[in-house]
């Protein structure tokens, strides 16, 4: 069972009960699952931009690597 979902039962046993801790201890429970969750959405954010900017780099070096030692610049000569 999930924090969020044991911080929900315990909120809403506070409520039957009268128990106003027991209510506020199960609020607690369902912030620090909700901060947890965004924390690591926040960490997958992170390590797909991660991911993207190595390919885009990775694509970058094999587009150099492909015009060669010149740059892209063919022979103007090789026509005469």
């Amino acid at each position: 069972m999930s924090e969020k979902a044991i911080g929900k039962a315990k909120e809403a046993y506070g409520a039957l009960a009268g128990d106003e801790a027991k209510k506020a201890e199960g609020r607690a429970l369902q912030r620090k699952a909700e901060a947890e969750a965004e924390a690591e959405q926040k960490e997958r954010t992170r390590q797909a931009e991660a991911e993207a900017k190595k390919a885009e780099r990775q694509r970058d070096e094999q587009e150099r690597k492909d015009k060669g030692a010149l740059g892209g610049l063919t022979d103007t000569l090789s026509g005469l």
